[in-house]
């Protein structure tokens, strides 16, 4: 019986450590970042930043790694009512796999956790006249991911001081998706 027991119990374990075998949290091969990804939730210090007018509300479209160690990010985001794409060249800081962007001020990013095929996890530190911004973002390769990987975005929130009822789920929210090619919103009156 105890046999069976520590068999039933290593078994456990493994399927657990196969679970996240994945999962990279240093160390990031940038070019299985690029590629394809959907803005999942969006979480903030600093709620208004990120709500439906906030100057950091953007939805990731793509991200690709340039051959520099630079990043070119697309996204999209309403400004006056009306969906614009924005580029944007994103260069690696002194301090390695941190990048820097300027948008709504100074901005430095990092990626916190990956599954190449599944998700990425990062984390920007907004500088705008003195003031700071924490902004958390989940890319999901697919438009929506499991339970669990939300749960361990709201736990990685938490630790950085960011409260749940400021994460905001972008899963059913698509101002400019026409840019995307999804049927159910309307095109723009630009294309």
């Amino acid at each position: 019986m105890k046999l069976l027991l520590l068999c039933l119990g290593l078994t456990l374990v493994c399927a657990h450590h196969e679970e996240n075998h994945d999962v990279v949290t240093s160390n990031f091969d940038m070019s299985k970042i690029s590629g394809e990804w959907h803005s999942t939730l969006l979480a903030s210090d600093v709620k208004e930043k990120i709500e439906e007018q906030g100057s950091l509300r953007m939805f990731v479209e793509s991200i690709q790694a340039l051959d520099n160690s630079s990043l070119l990010i697309r996204c999209h985001k309403k400004i006056n009512g009306e969906c614009a794409e924005l580029t944007f060249i994103c260069d690696e800081t002194e301090e390695e796999g941190v990048y820097s962007a300027i948008f709504d001020g100074y901005n430095e990013f990092h990626i916190v956790e990956a599954d190449y095929n599944d998700y990425l996890i990062l984390y920007a530190m907004n500088s705008n006249k003195q003031k700071k911004t924490q902004v958390m973002v989940l890319l999901a390769r697919k438009p929506d991911v499991s339970p669990q990987i939300k749960k361990r975005f709201e736990e990685l929130c938490k630790d950085r001081g960011i409260p749940k009822e400021n994460i905001l789920d972008l899963t059913n929210v698509y101002p400019c998706s026409h840019a995307r090619g999804n049927p159910g919103a309307q095109a723009s009156s630009g294309q």
